[in-house]
């Protein structure tokens, strides 16, 4: 049976507390949710803050070929009419094909924070749902606290799913916002309701009480087939569910299709993806894609599973694109990374195989990770396999940083060779990586001049081992693009700016290789 996954990472997931997106980083996430093939994408609440309605208008722009984008807003508010609310408004012209409308369902919610009737509240959801229906667009129906509210007052919550479908709307999305039920009751709840509503149901739950995939799946056996979730669970207080967990074990486990079977094996990827975006460090423990969860350490397990895997692993690893650990053996993410490319036909060259292995293994060891900064692996690729032509040496840098009365100034003076010729320029910036990035481009333009058209995006910055304080190990990652690409690059060190100056260097001889290949 198909199970419509609809992720909400862009918009619960960033009520988690230290997660942030940018614009950019919003329609970059949803651009990968797109490609890794989720059903429905929720991009933000248009009108509740100036970057959602940014989104929507950028987004217009971008064909997606497995997502449908949708907008989130809630029924109109009780001093308004549905036409004049200046929520439902913006709702409208985000031009999405698909909206969700959330209202509540618990009469608690109702008198205590409406502070309105039962009845008024059911007025609400149905001219919301009316109304946007009458203008075309398709509506799914978030029942807020919703299971809280049934097991205090079941008429009531069913009124008011009831009054939903009955208004129009092409999902009712069942929801334990408060995280605080249990599988067994959502199991019987939702089976009960299956049983009085038409239209899919759906289920969207919290995880308060360490149980959001547990319940979610419970949904799903009876009856649910449209799951709402965030990528990594993140969400507001303890998260949502984690749609890294719930597609597998729906999946593979229950054999249920959620995606395209040739997509599963990057949700690793993906999750590490949304990480780096985040500059949130991946709990090594998260089941599926975590680094540690095929991870074994020594004795009796790696006895067992070197003679049959299935002694101590749940699933095959490579399904997820995640890889078995022997952790004496210090080796860790090397499959899924080498997935990425096969271009190269590697299996075809055994010792150069061995030999990246080795590399990647001592460097993720110093606290390199390539999932986004794939322009650095592949120079890595290059130079093990004899395909790396030097561009040009670098002969020194300098980086001054001074206070010139109220305003703080960055100089940077980098001294290059290309060839037989030697470059020596200097440059004012920003902050020191941005008068690095000046300075080197000044220095290597004129004999690469394809660098014009490129520019750093992004800059992320993660302390290693925060424990050394004001020694610790700094990881740069760089984004940069051009007019068709974006790549990362990487630079890990004690030395922030040596850091990232490894990360600028790798970006630009990414492109100036790239684009000599493209020649």
């Amino acid at each position: 049976m198909k199970i419509e996954i609809y992720d909400t990472t862009l918009r619960d997931g960033s009520q988690g507390e230290n997660v942030y997106f940018t614009l950019n980083d919003k329609i970059k996430i949803a651009e990968k949710l797109d490609e890794f093939g989720i059903d429905f994408i929720e991009g933000g609440w248009p009108g509740s803050n100036p970057k959602d309605i940014a989104f929507f208008k950028r987004i217009k722009n971008k064909k997606f070929k497995n997502s449908k984008i949708v907008a989130f807003g809630s029924t109109r508010r009780k001093n308004y009419s549905v036409e004049k609310d200046p929520f439902i408004k913006k709702l409208l012209e985000s031009e999405t094909e698909y909206i969700t409308i959330f209202g509540k369902s618990w009469d608690l919610h109702v008198k205590d924070v409406l502070r309105i009737s039962l009845d008024e509240n059911l007025k609400l959801i149905e001219e919301t749902i009316e109304f946007l229906v009458k203008n075309d667009r398709k509506v799914l129906f978030d029942a807020e606290h919703f299971f809280d509210g049934y097991k205090r007052n079941s008429e009531y919550a069913l009124k008011t799913i009831t009054i939903a479908e009955n208004s129009g709307a092409e999902r009712i999305v069942l929801c334990d916002t408060n995280g605080g039920s249990l599988p067994f009751e959502i199991e019987e709840i939702v089976k009960k309701i299956r049983e009085k509503v038409k239209i899919p149901l759906g289920i969207h739950t919290h995880n308060d009480s360490s149980l959001a995939v547990a319940n979610t799946i419970s949904a799903v056996k009876s009856g649910a087939i449209h799951i709402q979730g965030t990528i990594n669970g993140f969400g507001e207080r303890c998260g949502n569910a984690d749609l890294t967990s719930i597609i597998p074990i729906l999946q593979i486990k229950m054999g249920h299709k959620c995606i395209p079977e040739e997509n599963l094996i990057h949700l690793t990827e993906l999750s590490r993806y949304i990480y780096e975006v985040a500059n949130i460090v991946p709990p090594n423990n998260q089941p599926f894609v975590g680094l540690s969860a095929f991870a074994h350490k020594g004795g009796v397990h790696i006895d067992a599973v070197s003679k049959n895997p299935l002694t101590y692993e749940h699933i095959d690893p490579k399904i997820v694109g995640n890889e078995r650990r022997i952790l004496i053996s210090e080796l860790s993410g090397k499959s899924t990374i080498l997935q990425k490319f096969k271009n190269y036909k590697l299996e075809e060259r055994p010792e150069v195989i061995k030999k990246l292995l080795d590399l990647v293994g001592e460097l993720e060891n110093e606290g390199y990770q390539f999932e986004a900064a794939e322009g650095s692996f592949e120079i890595m690729v290059r130079k093990a396999i004899g395909k790396y032509k030097k561009l040009f040496d670098v002969e020194g840098f300098r980086v001054i940083v001074e206070k010139r009365g109220n305003k703080v100034v960055s100089e940077a003076t980098v001294k290059i060779k290309v060839g037989k010729q030697i470059e020596h320029t200097a440059s004012e910036g920003h902050g020191p990586v941005n008068a690095l990035d000046n300075a080197l481009r000044k220095a290597i333009e004129k004999f690469y001049p394809e660098i014009k058209n490129m520019k750093l995006t992004d800059y992320k910055v993660r302390i290693l081992k925060p424990e050394k304080a004001t020694a610790a190990i700094t990881r740069v990652v760089i984004e940069s693009t051009d007019e068709k690409d974006t790549w990362g690059t990487i630079g890990v060190s004690e030395n922030i700016i040596e850091a990232s100056w490894q990360a600028l260097l790798d970006s630009f001889e990414y492109k100036i290789l790239k684009s000599k290949e493209q020649q």
